[in-house]
């Protein structure tokens, strides 16, 4: 399977990676933070995010490959640029870092739906182990299950929306009922990671 992912391919997932665990990590960090605190920060959101972004990504190359088309994530240097910058400045990611560009003309309005929710889908499902984590860890463990937990709800938030390219307006063309369903979901998991009574919330 993982031969089906091109040199050029890993190397945009790479970069795109790279970029937005930077941008999580400036989220994350508080008032006073050391340098070796960053540091934690940063690996823990460099995990959380790999497995995020990257799942999200390959889960709608591999789904339109189910359906016979060929499907390469393409990064987008502004894209991630502005990722990083309103992390920065705003405390808030933009995570939209590229995309995974289809290549067939003949998609129907079923495959397309399910390409695109399949990223949504991969994080919701990512998020049950995070959850457990925060919940029942110890130690460093309830810290990089929130941050997991944190980091999949928002890629299924933000990706859900239903404007521009993102893949919430293309699960609505496609089914009204699927795209209530995951939109709820995932902001009601966003929304319970920031008021449920643990560490970073």
């Amino acid at each position: 399977m993982l031969e089906r992912i091109p040199p050029r391919e890993w190397r945009d997932l790479a970069i795109a990676w790279f970029a937005i665990t930077l941008a999580f990590t400036l989220i994350f960090r508080w008032a006073g933070m050391l340098l070796t605190d960053f540091i934690l920060v940063f690996l823990i959101s460099s995990l959380t995010v790999g497995v995020g972004f990257i799942l999200h990504e390959l889960a709608h190359k591999f789904t339109a490959m189910h359906y016979g088309y060929w499907a390469e994530f393409r990064k987008d240097n502004l894209m991630l640029l502005v990722a990083v910058a309103m992390a920065a400045l705003a405390g808030f990611v933009f995570a939209a870092p590229g995309a995974t560009v289809i290549y067939g003309s003949n998609l129907s309005r079923r495959e397309n739906g399910w390409i695109s929710a399949s990223g949504a889908i991969t994080n919701l499902l990512l998020a049950i182990p995070f959850i457990a984590l925060a919940l029942l860890g110890r130690d460093l463990l309830p810290i990089i299950g929130v941050m997991g937990w944190k980091v999949n709800a928002m890629l299924a938030s933000f990706n859900m929306l239903p404007v521009g390219p993102l893949d919430g307006k293309k699960v609505l063309a496609w089914s009204p009922g699927v795209f209530l369903l995951l939109i709820v979901v995932a902001f009601g998991v966003l929304v319970l990671s920031y008021i449920a009574p643990l560490p970073l919330s």
